[in-house]
């Protein structure tokens, strides 16, 4: 029931449409730094659970200027580069195909590639190696927002890349069956996305039906670090979760994270109570636990995957609008406002470094003195 409870939390949420940071086990294979172009650099969203492709163009109809899309070509990456797996949202009712494959979706025993989750894969995958095509050969930056995380994960999976049953009439491939995700991905982020099953004693509300967690024991954590795929993975602390019956309960550190009056006025009419209460339903499904803090959606100690470089964002919302809302958010993880607060050190964690930037300026105007004074000693 917590789990159903969940999921009519997050859809509706979405068709109506001094951060500091952690490495709690650093990645197995040190990613050397190398001068880049962004313009170069492909990038592949992939969308969250009741998501469409528009959401992260134009939020809410906003106009495209509000979108996370937008937000990437500002800063240098070329949007011809820039790739949103193509989704449209009537598509996610696809995941209630898990309920076809028996008896894993009643067992608790369903895998990625199943009925669920399966298509998702396959076309990520595809739209991959697409966007390999396109950029001549370079490696993209794939970029997994919500639910679209932990799919992100299980796409790269073991590794392996079969080039010839991703090849489609459209797309020319040339390197037979050798190459490896690793060919292909040079890092992964992850915005809000939930990366641990709930608590042991609650698994059995898993909406993934175990398919979170196959992958977190197949591949677990930075699986392809040792292969040099970078991961970073993002989450918010926002929102603190209280039962409706405790939310004068809750501590004075904690009085910044109860949501804006306005939403709240929202919720209060609705006899919602208020985010607290609202995030408290969707901790309590994502992790059994309601009296977390997070995104006001998923749990933060959920969103950070272990042996990623981890980035914590205080007062970061889940998506594009308050959860089960249609009020839009400058506050989520993509728009305009909240995106330097994260990619520069993604970036940096995947070994890039932005040419021609003030920073990659004054880092150079540094290496210069550095090297005067080497020669005075």
């Amino acid at each position: 029931m917590k789990a159903f409870t969940w999921l009519l939390l997050v859809v509706p949420s979405i068709l109506s449409a001094s951060s500091f940071s952690f490495s709690p086990q650093p990645a197995s294979k040190k990613i050397a730094t190398t001068a880049t172009d962004l313009s170069n650099i492909p990038v592949v969203i992939c969308p969250g659970f009741g998501n469409d492709a528009i959401d992260y163009l134009n939020p809410l109809d906003q106009g495209e200027e509000y979108g996370f899309v937008n937000a990437l070509i500002k800063r240098g990456f070329n949007p011809d580069l820039i790739t949103v797996l193509p989704l449209k949202r009537y598509e996610w009712i696809r995941v209630a195909g898990g309920l076809f494959d028996i008896p894993n979706f009643y067992t608790m025993t369903c895998t990625p590639e199943g009925l669920g989750y399966g298509w998702y894969i396959k076309r990520l995958r595809r739209t991959i190696e697409e966007v390999h095509q396109k950029s001549g050969g370079e490696r993209c930056l794939l970029v997994g927002h919500s639910a679209g995380g932990w799919l992100a994960r299980a796409c790269l999976g073991d590794g392996s890349w079969n080039v010839e049953q991703l090849n489609r009439n459209d797309v020319e491939i040339s390197e037979g069956n050798t190459a490896r995700a690793a060919d292909r991905v040079r890092a992964l982020i992850t915005m809000g996305a939930v990366h641990k099953q709930p608590e042991k004693e609650f698994e059995a509300t898993c909406v993934t039906r175990g398919a979170l967690k196959y992958l977190n024991s197949e591949y677990p954590g930075a699986f392809l670090a040792n292969e040099g795929i970078s991961y970073v993975s993002v989450g918010g602390d926002a929102i603190v979760g209280k039962e409706k019956q405790q939310q004068k309960a809750v501590a004075d550190d904690d009085v910044e994270k109860i949501g804006s009056e306005q939403v709240n006025t929202v919720y209060k009419d609705r006899g919602e109570g208020s985010a607290s209460s609202v995030a408290y339903t969707s901790y309590a499904a994502v992790s059994g636990i309601g009296e977390l803090t997070g995104d006001g959606v998923v749990p933060l100690e959920w969103t950070l995957l272990e042996g990623s470089k981890t980035i914590v964002l205080d007062g970061v919302l889940h998506s594009i609008n308050e959860a089960g809302t249609t009020l839009p958010t400058d506050k989520w993880y993509g728009a305009d406002a909240q995106v330097d607060r994260w990619l520069p050190e993604a970036l940096k964690e995947a070994g890039i470094r932005v040419v021609g930037n003030k920073n990659d300026q004054q880092s150079n105007i540094f290496d210069s003195i550095q090297k005067m004074l080497s020669f005075e000693d």
